[in-house]
């Protein structure tokens, strides 16, 4: 007997780096965007209703070097367009596998994808299609994890999924400190108080107050999307 999803309707927060190309460090890599296609098609199949917010930072990020000597309103615009341009690559990937897919951005674009509307969001849920939010909040100085939380509030999502290139929170650095320790299970409280780098402080007090739990996962490790979705108890979940 196959598993049922543990969740119906998710938000999936991918970082723009975890598309770009490795060898270089920057932009965007065909393979691992046909990679998490797949794995979003899979899923997919199971029933689960799909919201995705994308980084950008693969493309520009406005807090680099580049970034401050630039307004940081106009950076992080800038930032805002690279996430769009993530979103549309996205997309296409998910489309040829026969995905239906939906782009709303929270700056108007026009010719490139809808503007966001939160019920016009909820329908397309609803109607089987995977919704990209791009241009995050389309505000400055709050990041894409605020808006990863901020959508997944008004859309009624029942968790958001945090794609990393590590397997949960740890108390440092693990790449550059072997001795630092992995958390299981966190509250808000104790990720604001040690100041750990799981999202944002505005993302996690939103979070917060609206009771909606985060898993913080690996995304590189084979089929960890559909073992979280499953409810395999990988990574770290903050609640």
């Amino acid at each position: 007997m196959k598993k049922k999803p543990a969740y119906r309707r998710v938000v999936l927060k991918l970082s723009g780096e975890a598309l770009q190309n490795v060898k270089t460090g920057f932009g965007i890599d065909a393979g691992v965007l046909l990679s998490i296609g797949k794995q979003l098609k899979e899923i997919k199949e199971l029933g689960l209703e799909i919201a995705i917010v994308v980084g950008g930072g693969n493309i520009f990020r406005g807090t680099s070097t580049i970034g401050r000597a630039i307004d940081r309103s106009t950076a992080d615009y800038m930032g805002m367009l690279a996430t769009v341009i993530n979103s549309l690559a996205l997309q296409d990937a998910l489309e040829k596998l026969g995905v239906r897919t939906r782009v709303q951005t929270a700056i108007e674009l026009k010719a490139l994808a809808e503007p966001y509307i939160r019920r016009r969001a909820v329908r397309h849920l609803e109607k089987g299609r995977i919704i990209i939010f791009a241009a995050g909040t389309g505000n400055p100085y709050f990041t894409t994890d605020t808006a990863a939380a901020l959508r997944a509030v008004e859309i009624n999502a029942d968790v958001i999924l945090k794609a990393t290139k590590v397997d949960g929170v740890y108390s440092d650095d693990p790449i550059k400190n072997k001795k630092a320790k992995k958390f299981k299970k966190l509250n808000y409280i104790d990720v604001l108080h040690k100041n750990l780098k799981v999202m944002d402080g505005t993302a996690i007090a939103l979070c917060r107050d609206n009771n909606l739990p985060i898993i913080v996962f690996n995304l590189f490790k084979k089929d960890n999307i559909k073992k979280v979705i499953l409810g395999d108890h990988i990574g770290t979940l903050v609640e």
